[in-house]
């Protein structure tokens, strides 16, 4: 008989910070006495224990009497971890001192791809001037073709380094592969999971055991429980800075690159305490879309933004048909800042 069988995987032990091994290793044998498996996650603060088994067996013992053990959450939903029914708080993810979540909102602008020093530092320069927090810039491209630009590799890395030591924004960067992954988390703030890899479950793991915050983009056909489940598999392995990004799924629309599902900002904000931004580039696919969608991502409630800003872009090496300029980003940050002030958002 499966635990699907018997009732499912039914409960999530949280240890206090204060607990110590034996504490854990006590918790996990008392699961394995009744006959259950325990999947332990150690964070940063605290460890946490997924119990599965018989769900009237495990529900019976008296878990918060145990020592070290801070509460214990019943859980139905496939995802445990990242699902409101373990964490009723927003959780806020802090991305080299930028904060996202929580009620801080961190715009998010760049180049799609880093091309070059100089059109690196021409689009940080802008989007700092004009208040983004987060600069954005991809060393490893997955293209579906494989004769387009893929990118400059670890020469992008160092490159986006500099650039923010130069201005100060912390980046985010792609990792594509898991034999990457150590590789981007030595430079980068943040760890992409691109939209083809939302289902790379060995990427995910392997993310989920670095320290680096990790945002998870929203395959192109995934429904939002794979998404989260998606996320399960980064927390699962200790990392629980993990924000979610909603970038447009495929539809039978042709008139944009993709569909924004802008329901999937509140819906996520129902089901988990991450934080969820949104990419209006990829989504719309077409510059004059941006400001617009930016706007909606806004009023939706969403924790951020990320969009594409290139100082030319029809030299752009990828998706110059969406990135906007930097004097067109300033714009859209003078309607984020009044839209925040009305959301009651810290910018």
């Amino acid at each position: 008989m499966t635990t699907k069988e018997r009732g499912d995987e039914s409960l999530i032990i949280v240890m206090s910070k204060e607990a110590e091994a034996g504490d854990v290793e006590h918790v996990v044998e008392r699961l394995r006495d009744i006959g259950a498996e325990a999947h332990i996650s150690e964070g940063r603060f605290r460890t946490v224990i997924g119990a599965l088994g018989d769900r009237a067996v495990i529900q019976q013992l008296p878990w918060e009497a145990f020592p070290g053990v801070e509460r214990a959450v019943p859980v139905l939903k496939p995802f445990k971890f990242v699902s409101r029914d373990f964490q009723e708080d927003d959780s806020v993810v802090d991305v080299g001192g930028v904060l996202v979540g929580g009620g801080h909102f961190a715009p998010i602008a760049g180049p799609c791809a880093v091309e070059s020093r100089e059109q690196l530092f021409a689009s940080a320069a802008a989007v700092a001037k004009a208040g983004a927090k987060i600069l954005r810039g991809d060393a490893f491209k997955p293209r579906t073709s494989p004769y387009s630009f893929q990118g400059l590799e670890e020469k992008g890395l160092e490159l986006l380094t500099e650039a923010r030591d130069e201005f100060g924004l912390p980046f985010v960067a792609e990792a594509v592969d898991p034999r990457d992954v150590e590789l981007v988390a030595s430079y980068a703030d943040i760890l992409r999971v691109g939209t083809r890899n939302m289902a790379n479950f060995t990427l995910l793991s392997e993310l989920g055991k670095q320290s680096k915050p990790v945002m998870l983009k929203r395959g192109l056909t995934a429904t939002i429980e794979e998404w989260l489940n998606a996320a399960e598999y980064i927390y699962k392995e200790g990392n629980h800075d993990i924000i979610m990004c909603e970038r447009g799924i495929r539809t039978f629309e042709t008139a944009t690159r993709n569909t924004l599902d802008i329901s999937a900002v509140p819906v996520i904000k129902g089901l988990s305490h991450l934080p969820i931004i949104v990419d209006p580039s990829h989504s719309g696919g077409r510059k004059e879309l941006v400001a617009p969608l930016t706007r909606v991502a806004v009023a939706a409630g969403a924790d951020g933004f990320m969009v594409d800003v290139h100082p030319a872009p029809e030299t752009a090496l990828v998706d110059g048909a969406q990135a906007i300029l930097p004097d067109e980003f300033a714009e859209i940050m003078n309607d984020v800042r009044d839209l925040c002030a009305v959301m009651g958002l810290e910018l």
